[in-house]
């Protein structure tokens, strides 16, 4: 009834306009208020009436004539009193302005709703304002294809699929964007450049895509291998993931065999062919790979990954970023702030350290001072300091402890809490912590030299030779299958806003970092609690 209210214009001495629509009606009146049940984006503005009538009022609204449907038009010389008696032209410009989602709700308003939103220009700017469509929408009238459908049968119903995913292939994972390009929703599986050049751009290929071939439904469509688009299948499973499956596998297959098939993959996922490389190990570990995700045929389930939230205090702005990783070469890592720690996720993995898991850790209440630019190429000296700062920070953590087991036994001791002194623990731990908060925020030098010490093994040679400010960490090491898996310690490089690199003691080896510069649409997390439970959960796949 309020619904009613709102749009027929019920006033204090007036009835409701539908229900007196609905006695003429009985009476054999007009009807032209006749309600309506669909709720489906796609049947809004479709079906309902048919006259000659309506069909010629639909035309006078898509032409742009101001001349009023004269079942709407009210009493000369007065102002209207509801939607009902405006010129169909701006019902048109009121109804554009709606989120599509809401327009099934006002066709079963009336008729006359129901008949305006018929209007392609309604639906085109639906289109243009709520997924980016650029394109020039009246060419599709040659198809047969209304604005309209390609809301109500590929935008809106393929929504849900929109942004980042993480596909699940094992330990190797990857990250897909699906966009709407153009007239299509495509998958784009991002990769990152030829190792080792880290700062090169993000390489990317479709793996499906959606489009409207006619008026009854979307085409999907598989990309992947080199014969063209073919037959596929996408499920949304649940919230927050969907399944793609390829209908016509044999479209992946080359004629010279697993052999052409494993050349052509090692040319474009590495740039080279296997005669050039020399490393025996790093052939394994690509032989390994291809057999291991060529299994799949882009038959992959995906799950939903959002960018990491920002903050004015972060030491930069988080988000993707592709780093070195040895013989495995590169891989994408996310970088996101918690407070007094930094976390680097992997979205791309490998055998040892797979998808999902925490790379590196900063703790950012620990800045480290780095020895002039001789002594820094000892490394002796450098593991010296780090030693030391990891040191202090399990004496902090046990300190910690125990004052909380103090705390503990002390609340199940008293009745009551007893108020704490000034200057007590309570104001000494404050203090504390204002103090490595006050640590970090000074950024030391605006530069300082840099160079990594003799003996530390680095993918790219080409790193910045200045720096911000270092801080110590933490890297995940492990065997092969994430077997006996440990976080050793290291230190954690700034070099500016889009490069940072961590040294890896253990391994005596550097990872540089370069930052991913795409600006993804609909990947930005709902809350922040929302992308801590995102992280928990590729996390705990991984495990």
């Amino acid at each position: 009834m309020a619904v009613c209210a709102r749009l027929c214009g019920v006033g204090p001495a007036r009835g409701c306009r539908r229900r007196g629509a609905a006695r003429e009606q009985r009476r054999g009146g007009p009807g032209d208020s006749e309600p309506d049940t669909d709720t489906d984006p796609e049947e809004a503005g479709g079906g309902g009436g048919g006259a000659t009538e309506d069909e010629e009022a639909a035309e006078r609204i898509e032409g742009g004539r101001s001349a009023p449907h004269p079942a709407e038009a009210g009493p000369a010389g007065r102002a209207p009193l509801s939607l009902l008696e405006l010129p169909p032209e701006l019902l048109v410009q009121i109804f554009g302005s709606l989120p599509g989602t809401d327009l099934p709700s006002l066709a079963r308003v009336c008729t006359t709703f129901r008949r305006i939103l018929r209007t392609d220009t309604i639906w085109r700017r639906r289109c243009r304002e709520e997924y980016g469509v650029c394109e020039n929408l009246r060419k599709l009238e040659i198809t047969g294809v209304s604005c309209r459908d390609v809301y109500a049968k590929l935008l809106h119903r393929y929504r849900h699929i929109l942004g980042l995913w993480q596909p699940d292939i094992g330990p190797y994972g990857g990250l897909l964007n699906v966009v709407v390009d153009g007239l299509f929703i495509i998958g784009w599986m991002y990769l990152p450049p030829h190792d080792p050049h880290v700062d090169d751009p993000m390489r990317f290929k479709p793996l499906f895509r959606i489009h409207l071939m006619e008026r009854k439904c979307a085409t999907v469509e598989c990309m992947y291998g080199h014969k063209g688009p073919h037959n596929g299948h996408i499920q949304i499973v649940k919230k927050d993931e969907f399944s793609t499956k390829c209908n016509q596998t044999d479209h992946h297959r080359m004629s010279g065999g697993r052999q052409e098939e494993f050349r052509t993959w090692l040319r474009e996922e590495w740039g080279r062919t296997l005669e050039d490389i020399f490393h025996e190990h790093m052939q394994e570990l690509i032989l390994m790979k291809f057999i291991y995700t060529s299994q799949y045929d882009n038959c992959l389930t995906y799950r939903r990954i959002y960018l990491p939230p920002s903050s004015p205090d972060d030491l930069i702005k988080p988000g993707l970023f592709k780093g070195t990783y040895g013989s495995h070469g590169l891989e994408i890592v996310m970088l996101s702030f918690h407070g007094k720690k930094a976390k680097g996720t992997k979205i791309t993995g490998d055998p040892n350290i797979p998808a999902g898991q925490q790379t590196v850790e900063i703790d950012l209440a620990h800045p480290l001072q780095l020895p002039d630019i001789e002594n820094l190429r000892d490394f002796s000296e450098l593991s010296r300091i780090v030693l030391e700062v990891q040191e202090q920070v399990r004496r902090e953590e046990q300190e910690q402890e125990h004052r909380q087991e103090e705390e503990d036994c002390s609340q199940q001791a008293a009745s009551q809490p007893a108020a704490k002194p000034p200057g007590g623990e309570g104001a000494e731990g404050e203090e504390t912590a204002a103090g490595a908060e006050g640590t970090t925020q000074d950024k030391a030098p605006a530069s300082q030299p840099f160079v990594l010490p003799m003996g530390v093994i680095s993918r790219n040679e080409d790193y910045p030779r200045t720096c911000r400010i270092c801080f110590y960490g933490t890297g995940l090491i492990a065997g092969h299958g994430f077997t006996s898996p440990e976080r050793t310690p290291g230190v954690f490089v700034l070099f500016d806003d889009d490069r940072f690199g961590f040294i890896w003691l253990e391994l005596k080896s550097f990872s540089l970092y370069s930052r991913i510069k795409v600006s993804f649409q609909n990947a930005e997390a709902p809350s922040r609690e929302a992308f801590d439970e995102m992280l928990k959960n590729i996390q705990s796949l991984a495990t």
